[in-house]
């Protein structure tokens, strides 16, 4: 994509993660719940010191430096951004770039990631989670998607 408007949609996400987690601290005390939809949906405040379901809680340096090298291989890849002509790739790049920003974000200003999303699904409780990490998620599939099925059709053509 020529023009840089990728920049200021990975912008508005992480506009979108830190105004949505800041909203999270006001509102709910931490380690408090309130209930949505019940048994289903939760607005739940923690702090999380480590990665998904509480992986390597402490090791801030290890999310840090994970955190550059990340940013700075999506930044190489955004070189390839053009949602005209790889959308899942380009949409991918777009969320990974916003996900990695906003927890990392967190871990700067106060040593952990704010989660508040708690959902309840066929009575799992699922771990609490943040915007970032839905742009993290769905940039992996999207990305896993392109790379498996689409990639090899756009270099044929």
């Amino acid at each position: 994509m020529k023009n840089k408007l990728w920049i200021l949609i990975i912008i508005g996400l992480v506009i979108l993660d830190q105004v949505t987690k800041f909203v999270a601290e006001e509102l709910i005390a931490y380690n408090d719940s309130v209930e949505w939809i019940p048994n289903f949906l939760y607005m739940t405040h923690l702090h999380n010191e480590g990665a998904a379901w509480g992986l390597f809680q402490g090791q801030m340096w290890f999310f840090y430096i994970m955190s550059v090298i990340a940013l700075g291989i999506f930044g190489y890849l955004a070189a390839d951004i053009h949602f005209k002509k790889a959308f899942f790739y380009s949409t991918a790049i777009v969320l990974l770039i916003s996900g990695t920003l906003g927890n990392f974000i967190d871990r700067i200003r106060f040593g952990w990631v704010v989660d508040f999303i708690d959902v309840y699904i066929f009575g799992y409780n699922y771990p609490v989670f943040n915007f970032a990490d839905i742009f993290l998620t769905v940039g992996t599939v999207l990305f896993g998607i392109d790379i498996l099925f689409l990639e090899s059709k756009r270099s044929k053509s």
